[in-house]
């Protein structure tokens, strides 16, 4: 019963969350319509969601985000470093190209939104059969580092959180 009224409890209080920050004043009318388009939005999108995936470890969920939090504040301090002090002829840009593990598409949707939300890295394409992801890097000098950083800190950790 509480699976059919709330099928995806973690979209559920994302959209209430979001819809909260979008109006940025907290009233009741705003909580109860957040509440409302919460627990609706999910409802209604539930059957186009048939193997949607199980989330194995929530808290994981929790260190993937400050994880990512960390590389981003840590990737725009490099980048700003490249663009005020490498000269253009010292950069090294590189397409580097990711072999997957992950076979859940939401993962791999994490993973390549991950990946271009970090300042100097950019997802660019998938592969046909979904085994690689093609990745550009703005300054690397060793592309194999580049691949098994993302392999250790993202990849890992989305193949604990999704099953």
């Amino acid at each position: 019963m509480i699976r059919r009224l709330i099928p995806h409890p973690l979209l559920s209080l994302t959209l209430g969350i979001v819809w909260l920050a979008l109006v940025n004043k907290v009233t009741v009318g705003n909580v109860v319509l957040a509440t409302f388009l919460g627990l609706a939005v999910p409802m209604i999108t539930a059957p186009y969601w048939p193997d949607r995936p199980r989330i194995q470890k929530p808290f994981a969920v929790v260190e993937y985000f400050l994880v990512v939090l960390w590389d981003i504040v840590v990737a725009n301090i490099e980048v700003a470093a490249i663009i005020l002090f490498r000269r253009k002829a010292d950069l090294k840009s590189q397409w580097i190209v990711i072999p997957l593990e992950l076979t859940s598409a939401e993962a791999i949707t994490v993973l390549a939104g991950t990946i271009t939300m970090t300042p100097g890295t950019v997802s660019a394409t998938l592969s046909a059969d979904a085994g690689s992801i093609l990745v550009h890097c703005l300054h690397t000098e060793t592309p194999d580092e580049v691949r098994d950083t993302i392999k250790s800190r993202y990849e890992r950790r989305l193949k604990e959180i999704f099953v």
